[in-house]
């Protein structure tokens, strides 16, 4: 068996862990050749000691620095590089047979966009990618020969249960309806009035998955499953009337398809980041992921539509998805610099998709023409999001 060598964009953060966790349960089919994090030095120095990678890549110099000194006096051989280059260097690397797309927010994108045009493998965790620049994405995917498997929970319950070898065309497959469920999050039940009082320490409680502070919010708020809507949108060649989304609590149908027979295909499981990625990491094969089995005796699954009017964020995906344009790249930037000010406590949880709608109230009136326009328009969202929140606090 030849294995699969791998780079992990993200490695400390949730999926990355979990990715090693797969890995390590099978040392004959994986090999790492690169891991890359932000600032937890620590814990990437832990990750290479035991990964023992080809390379490690810090995206600040300091970081990278302090990183290099601690593997050296362990007498590691993991050389550390450092910035966005190196990120795509390691994404593109001859050797690198798979990516695992694991960094949080818009700086993963340049680095996967260039594995998919290097043909590689792409296990896609990176909501950004698709939100701020599918159709490009997508063509690259297309035109260089590179895989893409999906790791959202939600996608990857799709991608099971569509046909073996779907091409792309919902009509050909008998496809009607894909249905993403979401949880409802946390404040499923709240008054708006409540969501008026959130606390950082309440949104990222998720009664359901272990998730990283940022994505926690987004489903809180429910612009994870807003963003999961755009993905779809790509992954599945999916307009925005072909796509529904469902409150399912329980977090046990992972997603569904339903066709035009009458037949809706499910996947259950245990809500564990693991198997998804266990599933793109052994595709075709089903491998072991360490997950514990499903009960379903004595459950009981239980059923709602989304609150638009709760949840105005997920009502704003829809919106940005319909204009198309950079509306989408507008959409995601906003969302990210309202959830870091809510999370330090510099605006209020309903203040997110206020400063989001703002945003896109100032949408460029031309098209973008390449990645250039959708980073600039990225950087003028969030310019603008953060001068209405700047406004707010000083009134």
């Amino acid at each position: 068996m030849k294995k699969q060598t791998l780079t992990i964009l993200g490695a400390t953060g949730t999926i990355g862990v979990n990715t090693l966790d797969v890995v390590a349960r099978h040392p004959e089919r994986f090999e790492v050749f690169a891991l890359t994090g932000a600032t937890q030095v620590d814990k990437l120095f832990q990750q290479c000691l035991q990964f023992r990678p080809r390379y490690a890549v810090m995206t600040g110099a300091q970081a990278a620095a302090a990183l290099g000194e601690k593997l050296r006096s362990a007498g590691s051989a993991t050389e550390v590089l450092a910035g966005s280059a190196a990120l795509i260097e390691v994404s593109t690397a001859p050797e690198v047979s798979t990516l695992m797309a694991a960094i949080v927010g818009a700086a993963g994108l340049p680095a996967t966009i260039a594995a998919a045009r290097a043909g590689k493998r792409i296990l896609l965790a990176n909501k950004e990618t698709l939100v701020v620049s599918g159709q490009l994405f997508m063509d690259a995917v297309h035109e260089n020969g590179a895989e893409l498997f999906p790791i959202d929970s939600e996608h990857s319950a799709i991608h099971q249960s569509l046909p073996a070898g779907f091409n792309g065309d919902l009509d050909a497959a008998g496809v009607k309806i894909l249905w993403l469920t979401a949880s409802g999050g946390p404040f499923r039940t709240w008054s708006r009035k409540q969501m008026e009082n959130v606390t950082p320490e309440q949104a990222v409680a998720h009664p359901n998955w272990v998730m990283g502070r940022k994505i926690s919010v987004d489903s809180a708020s429910m612009m994870n499953k807003g963003l999961e809507v755009i993905e779809a949108r790509w992954l599945f060649n999916a307009q925005a009337d072909r796509i529904r989304v469902l409150v399912h609590p329980q977090s046990i149908i992972h997603s569904m398809v339903e066709y035009r027979d009458g037949s809706v295909m499910a996947q259950l499981g245990t809500p564990d980041m693991r198997t998804p990625i266990a599933y793109a990491l052994g595709f075709p094969e089903r491998i072991d992921a360490g997950v514990s089995g499903l009960e379903l005796m004595g459950s009981q699954l239980q059923f709602e539509a989304p609150d638009m009017q709760r949840f105005p964020c997920l009502q704003l995906a829809f919106d940005a998805l319909k204009a198309g344009g950079y509306a989408p790249a507008v959409l995601n930037a906003a969302n990210e610099v309202a959830v870091d000010a809510f999370l330090n406590r510099r605006c209020g949880f309903a203040d997110i998709p206020r400063a989001i709608a703002h945003a896109l109230a100032l949408l460029p009136a031309s098209s973008p023409d390449g990645l250039d326009d959708l980073l600039e328009a990225d950087r003028r969202a969030r310019d603008q999001a953060g001068e209405f929140l700047a406004a707010k606090a000083t009134v």
